[in-house]
């Protein structure tokens, strides 16, 4: 990933109001070659801007469907960007305002090792090894999942994901025997359990190990084999967050991100996508109560736009994403500024040799459908 250049002093020294008043105006005079994709843990202040919202799989498939705009504006982090380049046409341009957005969890695996380790565990495993990737992860793995016979897939259709990759492939699934889900070992085990497995049908991989600090008795015993990765964002909340909120306010209904530690989860009411925690909020009768676990600008969005619920993040602080953060007023406008000029800058491109497989992987996720609504747990 290439280093942020510093703005011009003049964007940093805008207000508010300006930068929002400029902003519109270069939206407006890109017209139509211009699509602004904001994720929904982006600040308010971007998102306003935002043409489109969603949750990776929702941006993945609005990025795939934009084939009039000249210009994708993506306001989330590098992978996503990554991925709308992959699925978006040869002529199409995508931008990320700052490139110091990137993904620690994205991060915590790259594709030197996951092949080092899809070779360590087949050796191990006496069955078929699919991986399944999450789409936080970089463009490579992505590439190599596609090259090995597998599938991306978000917190939306991860269940579906595993579910097609261990069906036969008679039946239209991968022939899986083992699932190699990389890089979020709770998105993996949540699943996992929730599908009717259990912890045990999970072996934790370990990169900084030999052969992932596993042996072949512990490979050949689990379904699920899952890479040692988390989302620090995700890693605040905890099963004492979940027993005060209950004893604060008896009733409340607590839904996490199936990101949050197995053991969290289990406390919970439910797990679900930020997509499917809106849907259920949104769903939700009036003077409903809701405690949600994950980044607080979504949460808080929601509070704001539901004021007949109550509506808190779980841990009672902020938990922020701050990579996400990084996506500010300035660093939209400078780029929609350059555009406006015609010259690109913080254009995000996969090299051609690694689109083909990507897309292969990221196809398969956007094909295969989601769980609309979320997973109970109780």
């Amino acid at each position: 990933m290439r280093a942020q250049e510093d703005l011009p002093a003049k964007y940093t020294q805008m207000s508010d109001a300006e930068l929002c008043e400029r902003i519109a105006a270069a939206k407006a005079a890109l017209g139509e070659s211009l699509c602004i994709l904001g994720h929904h843990y982006q600040r308010d202040e971007v998102i306003q801007f935002a043409d489109l919202t969603g949750d990776s799989l929702k941006l993945s498939q609005l990025a795939a469907e934009q084939r009039d705009a000249r210009y994708i504006v993506f306001c989330g982090v590098h992978f996503m960007a990554e991925s709308a380049d992959i699925l978006t046409g040869p002529d199409q341009v995508v931008c990320l305002p700052n490139l110091q957005a990137g993904c620690t969890m994205a991060d915590m695996a790259d594709e030197p090792a996951v092949a080092t380790a899809l070779e360590e565990v087949g050796a191990l495993a006496g069955a078929k090894i699919v991986p399944v990737t999450y789409v936080n992860s970089t463009a490579a793995i992505k590439a190599l999942t596609g090259r090995a016979g597998g599938a991306c897939c978000t917190s939306s259709n991860v269940r579906n994901v595993f579910v097609w990759a261990l069906r036969p492939v008679s039946e239209g699934g991968a022939g899986a025997g083992k699932v190699f889900a990389v890089p979020d070992q709770h998105l993996g085990r949540n699943t996992a359990v929730a599908m009717g497995y259990t912890p045990d049908d999970c072996a934790v991989y370990d990169p900084a190990l030999p052969n992932g600090g596993l042996t072949a008795d512990a490979v050949r015993r689990a379904t699920f084999i899952l890479w040692k990765g988390h989302c620090y964002v995700h890693q605040v909340f905890t099963p004492q967050q979940v027993r005060d909120v209950r004893a604060g306010r008896p009733g409340i209904f607590v839904i996490v991100h199936p990101e949050c530690p197995r053991e969290v989860v289990q406390l919970a009411d439910a797990a679900g996508s930020t997509e499917q925690i809106i849907r259920a909020v949104e769903q939700a009768k009036p003077g409903s109560s809701f405690a949600i676990g994950t980044e607080s600008n979504l949460v808080n969005r929601l509070a704001k736009r539901h004021k007949d619920r109550f509506v808190r993040v779980l841990s009672g602080f902020s938990a922020i994403c701050r990579q996400m953060g990084t996506i500010d007023l300035p660093h939209l406008l400078w780029v929609l500024d350059n555009l406006v000029e015609g010259k690109v800058v913080n254009q995000v491109s996969v090299p051609r040799e690694t689109t083909a497989d990507a897309k292969v992987a990221l196809q398969r996720m956007i094909d295969i459908k989601a769980v609309p609504g979320v997973t109970k747990t109780k």
